[in-house]
Protein backbone atom coordinates (compact mmCIF):
# COMPACT_ATOMS: atom_id res chain seq x y z
CA UNK A 1 0.00 0.00 0.00
CA UNK A 2 1.52 3.39 -0.99
CA UNK A 3 2.25 5.87 1.78
CA UNK A 4 2.08 9.01 -0.32
CA UNK A 5 0.17 12.10 0.81
CA UNK A 6 -3.10 13.08 -0.80
CA UNK A 7 -3.48 16.48 -2.46
CA UNK A 8 -5.61 19.14 -0.79
CA UNK A 9 -9.21 19.53 -1.89
CA UNK A 10 -8.88 23.32 -2.29
CA UNK A 11 -6.30 25.78 -3.56
CA UNK A 12 -4.47 27.21 -0.50
CA UNK A 13 -4.21 30.61 -2.24
CA UNK A 14 -7.71 31.29 -3.56
CA UNK A 15 -9.92 28.58 -2.03
CA UNK A 16 -11.33 27.15 -5.25
CA UNK A 17 -11.64 23.38 -5.42
CA UNK A 18 -8.77 21.54 -7.06
CA UNK A 19 -9.98 19.33 -9.89
CA UNK A 20 -8.90 15.70 -9.97
CA UNK A 21 -5.76 15.33 -12.05
CA UNK A 22 -5.28 12.90 -14.89
CA UNK A 23 -3.04 9.91 -14.09
CA UNK A 24 0.57 11.07 -13.89
CA UNK A 25 -0.42 14.76 -13.74
CA UNK A 26 -0.32 17.12 -10.76
CA UNK A 27 -3.50 18.68 -9.37
CA UNK A 28 -3.55 22.40 -10.16
CA UNK A 29 -5.76 25.38 -9.45
CA UNK A 30 -8.01 26.26 -12.40
CA UNK A 31 -7.04 29.90 -11.86
CA UNK A 32 -3.32 29.13 -12.04
CA UNK A 33 -2.54 30.03 -8.42
CA UNK A 34 -1.17 26.68 -7.26
CA UNK A 35 0.15 23.31 -8.37
CA UNK A 36 0.41 20.50 -5.82
CA UNK A 37 3.58 18.38 -5.56
CA UNK A 38 3.90 15.25 -3.43
CA UNK A 39 7.28 16.33 -2.05
CA UNK A 40 9.40 13.75 -0.24
CA UNK A 41 10.19 13.91 3.47
CA UNK A 42 13.89 13.74 4.33
CA UNK A 43 14.91 11.62 7.30
CA UNK A 44 18.38 10.99 8.71
CA UNK A 45 19.83 8.21 10.78
CA UNK A 46 23.17 7.33 12.27
CA UNK A 47 24.92 4.06 13.04
CA UNK A 48 26.63 5.31 16.23
CA UNK A 49 29.54 3.26 17.54
CA UNK A 50 31.48 3.14 20.79
CA UNK A 51 34.14 0.49 21.47
CA UNK A 52 33.08 -1.44 18.40
CA UNK A 53 29.43 -1.74 19.43
CA UNK A 54 26.42 -0.12 17.75
CA UNK A 55 24.02 1.96 19.83
CA UNK A 56 20.35 1.35 18.99
CA UNK A 57 17.09 2.73 20.37
CA UNK A 58 13.89 0.84 21.11
CA UNK A 59 11.24 3.02 19.45
CA UNK A 60 8.35 4.40 21.51
CA UNK A 61 6.25 5.43 18.50
CA UNK A 62 4.98 4.13 15.21
CA UNK A 63 6.04 3.00 12.79
CA UNK A 64 7.85 0.06 14.38
CA UNK A 65 6.80 0.71 17.98
CA UNK A 66 8.94 -1.34 20.37
CA UNK A 67 11.48 -2.36 17.73
CA UNK A 68 15.21 -1.68 17.85
CA UNK A 69 16.38 0.87 15.27
CA UNK A 70 19.07 3.39 14.47
CA UNK A 71 18.65 6.81 16.09
CA UNK A 72 16.82 8.70 13.36
CA UNK A 73 14.24 11.31 12.50
CA UNK A 74 13.12 14.01 10.12
CA UNK A 75 15.19 16.96 8.97
CA UNK A 76 13.53 20.28 9.82
CA UNK A 77 13.04 22.87 7.08
CA UNK A 78 16.20 24.98 6.85
CA UNK A 79 18.26 22.55 8.93
CA UNK A 80 21.60 21.27 7.67
CA UNK A 81 21.30 17.51 7.12
CA UNK A 82 24.42 16.63 9.12
CA UNK A 83 23.27 18.79 12.02
CA UNK A 84 19.90 17.02 11.95
CA UNK A 85 21.68 13.65 12.16
CA UNK A 86 23.70 14.73 15.21
CA UNK A 87 20.58 16.29 16.80
CA UNK A 88 18.53 13.12 16.39
CA UNK A 89 21.24 11.00 18.04
CA UNK A 90 21.53 13.49 20.91
CA UNK A 91 17.74 13.72 21.43
CA UNK A 92 17.15 9.98 21.35
CA UNK A 93 20.25 8.69 23.17
CA UNK A 94 21.91 11.53 25.11
CA UNK A 95 25.26 11.06 23.33
CA UNK A 96 27.19 13.27 20.94
CA UNK A 97 28.50 11.81 17.70
CA UNK A 98 31.08 12.74 15.14
CA UNK A 99 29.87 11.81 11.68
CA UNK A 100 32.49 9.65 9.97
CA UNK A 101 30.95 8.99 6.56
CA UNK A 102 27.82 9.14 4.48
CA UNK A 103 26.67 5.53 4.15
CA UNK A 104 23.99 6.13 1.56
CA UNK A 105 20.66 7.59 0.52
CA UNK A 106 17.77 5.13 0.52
CA UNK A 107 14.27 5.26 -0.91
CA UNK A 108 11.52 2.79 -1.73
CA UNK A 109 8.89 2.84 -4.48
CA UNK A 110 5.66 4.58 -3.45
CA UNK A 111 7.13 5.81 -0.15
CA UNK A 112 7.39 9.48 0.74
CA UNK A 113 10.43 9.19 3.04
CA UNK A 114 13.99 9.42 1.71
CA UNK A 115 16.48 8.16 4.33
CA UNK A 116 20.06 9.45 4.59
CA UNK A 117 22.36 7.28 6.72
CA UNK A 118 25.68 8.14 8.32
CA UNK A 119 28.36 6.23 10.21
CA UNK A 120 29.17 7.92 13.50
CA UNK A 121 31.54 7.67 16.42
CA UNK A 122 30.28 8.50 19.90
CA UNK A 123 32.53 11.22 21.29
CA UNK A 124 30.73 12.31 24.49
CA UNK A 125 27.88 11.54 26.83
CA UNK A 126 26.28 8.51 28.42
CA UNK A 127 23.59 6.58 26.56
CA UNK A 128 20.14 7.16 28.05
CA UNK A 129 16.72 6.87 26.44
CA UNK A 130 15.37 10.20 25.24
CA UNK A 131 11.76 11.22 24.63
CA UNK A 132 11.41 9.06 21.51
CA UNK A 133 12.92 5.87 22.93
CA UNK A 134 11.80 3.22 25.40
CA UNK A 135 15.40 2.23 26.01
CA UNK A 136 18.85 2.30 24.44
CA UNK A 137 21.45 -0.45 24.27
CA UNK A 138 24.76 -1.31 22.65
CA UNK A 139 24.93 -4.34 20.35
CA UNK A 140 27.73 -6.37 18.85
CA UNK A 141 27.58 -5.72 15.08
CA UNK A 142 27.42 -9.50 14.53
CA UNK A 143 24.47 -9.93 16.92
CA UNK A 144 22.08 -7.14 15.98
CA UNK A 145 18.37 -7.55 16.66
CA UNK A 146 15.98 -7.74 13.73
CA UNK A 147 15.78 -4.17 12.39
CA UNK A 148 12.38 -2.91 11.17
CA UNK A 149 12.83 -0.88 7.99
CA UNK A 150 13.44 -2.06 4.40
CA UNK A 151 16.69 -0.10 4.05
CA UNK A 152 18.21 -1.21 7.37
CA UNK A 153 20.08 -4.23 6.01
CA UNK A 154 21.61 -2.12 3.22
CA UNK A 155 22.65 0.49 5.80
CA UNK A 156 24.41 -2.18 7.88
CA UNK A 157 26.13 -3.56 4.76
CA UNK A 158 27.33 -0.05 3.87
CA UNK A 159 28.52 0.47 7.46
CA UNK A 160 30.48 -2.81 7.36
CA UNK A 161 32.07 -1.79 4.03
CA UNK A 162 32.99 1.59 5.56
CA UNK A 163 34.58 -0.06 8.59
CA UNK A 164 36.55 -2.46 6.36
CA UNK A 165 38.11 0.51 4.52
CA UNK A 166 39.34 2.15 7.74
Amino acid sequence: MPHLPLPPAYCPRCGTSLPAAAPGARPACRRGHYTWYADPKLAVGVVPVRNGEILLVRRNHEPAYGRWAFPSGFVDAGEVVEEAARREVREETGVEVELDALLGVYSEPDEQVVFVAYAGTIVAGEAVAGDEAIEVAFFDPEALPDLPFPHDQRVIEAWRAHRARR
